[in-house]
C-alpha cells in the first residue's frame, strides 16, 4: 500500500499523504514533478523520467515556474551529481551529519526515476540478502528455489526496473557486505545461483544507479575499500554557509514540522534566530574565552541544521501543548540538553559554559532571555 491511496473500510479509496508523517519526496511534489514532466523538453538519458536540466530545477527550485527550492547548497553540487548519474558510476555524498545528504539523495531519486524508496539503510545488522534479495522460506521449502519464491531486495529491484536506488550511510555496514556491490556495479548485473535459465541472471535496465551517503563521522568505521571507492563518484555536501540562509530553512521546515504535529501558532522568528546563531557558534567552538564566535570548546556532539530544525520543533511542541503559546527562549535551554549531551558528558559542561560566558555579549530580549533561562539546563 502506498501513501497516495489507501481504501476506507466501506471501500471508499482516500489520499492519506496528509496522515503520513514523512510521505515521500515523489508524493510531497507531485504536483511539481507533473508540471516539470509535462514541459520538459529537453533530451533524456535512458530511463529518466526527467531531463537532467528538468531534474535540476526539481531540486534547487525555479521560482518563475512554481518550483520550489528543496535543497539549500551549492547548485554546482546538483549538476556534478546528475551528470555522474547519467555515466555508468555511482555517486557518493559525503559529510558532516545532517548537511542534508539524505535528504540530496532523495530528491534526485524522486526527479530521475518517481520514486525514492528503493533504499537500503546500512548498520551494523544489513546483510547481503537486504540488499540484493531473500527467500519466501515456506514457498522455497514447498516449492524449492524459484522465482515465485524469490524475494527482491532494493538493489535487485532497481535493476529490474531501472530506477535509483539508495544506499544510506554504506560505511555503517560491514566490509564484506559494502564489497558485495562491486560486480553489481562493475557488471550490472547479480547472479542469482539458486535459479536455472534466464531467471539466474538479472541484467540491470537502462535508468539503474545508485546513490550512497556517509558521514565523514563515520570514516574509519568500516572504511570502504579501494575497489569499491573506484566504483563512485566523491561529492562533499558543506553546512549552510551563512546565517540567514540557515535561519530560514530552520524556519520553513520547523513550520512544516509544528503544523503536522498539531501547533497552531508559527514558530518565533526571535527565538529561531536565537537558537541557529547558537548552533552556529557551537558547530564553530565557541565556549572558550574571548568573544562570539571566537572559541575553541566545540562540542563532540553533531550541531547541525537537522538536529537544530528538531529542537525547534520541541522548543514550538513544548510552548504550545504546555502553555498555549510559541516556544520561548527558556524552551530553548530546556530542550538543547538532549541535543548536546549525546556523545560525551563534557558536551553539557561546554554548553554550560557558552551560555554563562559568550550569550552575555550578545544583545536583544531573546539572547537575555536564553541567558536568564540558563538554570533551566539539566545536570
Amino acid at each position: 500500500m502506498t501513501a497516495r491511496n489507501e481504501q476506507r473500510r466501506d471501500g471508499t479509496p482516500e489520499d492519506v499523504a496528509g496522515q503520513v508523517q514523512r510521505p515521500p519526496a515523489e508524493v510531497r511534489y507531485a504536483d511539481e514533478l507533473a508540471t516539470l514532466r509535462a514541459e520538459d523538453r529537453d533530451p533524456r538519458p535512458p530511463g529518466w523520467e526527467l531531463s537532467l536540466r528538468a531534474a535540476r530545477r526539481f531540486v534547487v527550485g525555479d521560482a518563475a515556474a512554481g518550483i520550489s527550492r528543496k535543497f539549500v547548497g551549492n547548485p554546482s553540487l546538483v549538476d556534478r551529481a546528475l551528470v555522474t548519474l547519467a555515466t555508468s558510476r555511482g555517486l557518493m555524498l559525503v559529510g558532516e551529519p545532517g548537511t542534508a545528504k539524505s535528504l540530496l539523495s532523495e530528491l534526485i531519486a524522486a526527479a530521475v526515476s518517481g520514486d525514492s524508496t528503493l533504499t537500503v539503510q546500512g548498520g551494523a545488522a544489513t546483510t547481503e540478502d537486504q540488499i540484493k534479495y531473500g527467500w519466501n522460506y515456506a514457498l522455497l521449502v514447498a516449492e524449492g528455489p524459484s522465482a515465485r519464491s524469490l524475494v527482491p531486495a532494493p538493489m535487485l529491484r532497481g535493476m529490474a526496473e531501472g530506477r535509483i536506488v539508495r544506499f544510506e550511510e554504506i560505511t555503517r555496514c560491514p566490509l564484506e557486505v559494502q564489497d558485495s556491490l562491486l560486480s553489481l556495479l562493475s557488471e550490472r548485473v547479480v547472479a542469482i545461483p539458486e535459479l536455472t535459465g534466464p531467471d539466474g541472471m538479472v541484467f540491470a535496465r537502462q535508468g539503474f544507479n545508485v546513490i550512497a551517503t556517509a558521514n565523514t563521522r563515520d570514516r574509519g568505521v568500516n572504511e570502504m575499500s579501494a575497489a569499491l571507492k573506484r566504483r563512485f563518484n566523491f561529492e562533499t555536501v558543506f553546512p549552510i554557509p551563512d546565517l540567514d540562509t540557515e535561519l530560514a530553512l530552520v524556519e520553513a521546515e520547523v513550520a512544516t514540522l509544528l503544523r503536522r504535529s498539531g501547533v497552531e501558532p508559527p514558530p518565533d522568528r526571535d527565538v529561531l534566530e536565537v537558537l541557529v546563531a547558537t548552533f552556529r557558534e557551537l558547530r564553530a567552538g565557541a565556549g572558550g574565552q574571548g568573544g562570539p564566535g571566537a572559541g575553541t570548546d566545540r562540542p563532540s556532539a553533531v550541531m547541525s541544521t537537522a538536529e537544530a530544525v528538531s529542537v525547534a520543533h520541541a522548543v514550538g511542541v513544548r510552548g504550545w501543548f504546555l502553555r498555549g503559546e510559541p516556544g520561548s527562549a527558556a524552551d530553548v535551554v530546556a530542550c538543547l540538553a538532549g541535543t548536546a549531551a549525546k556523545d560525551s558528558p563534557e558536551d553539557l559542561a561546554r554548553l554550560r559554559r557558552y551560555l554563562e560566558q559568550q550569550v552575555p555579549h550578545r544583545r536583544g530580549p531573546a539572547w537575555q532571555a536564553l541567558y536568564d533561562a540558563r538554570h533551566l539546563l539539566a545536570d
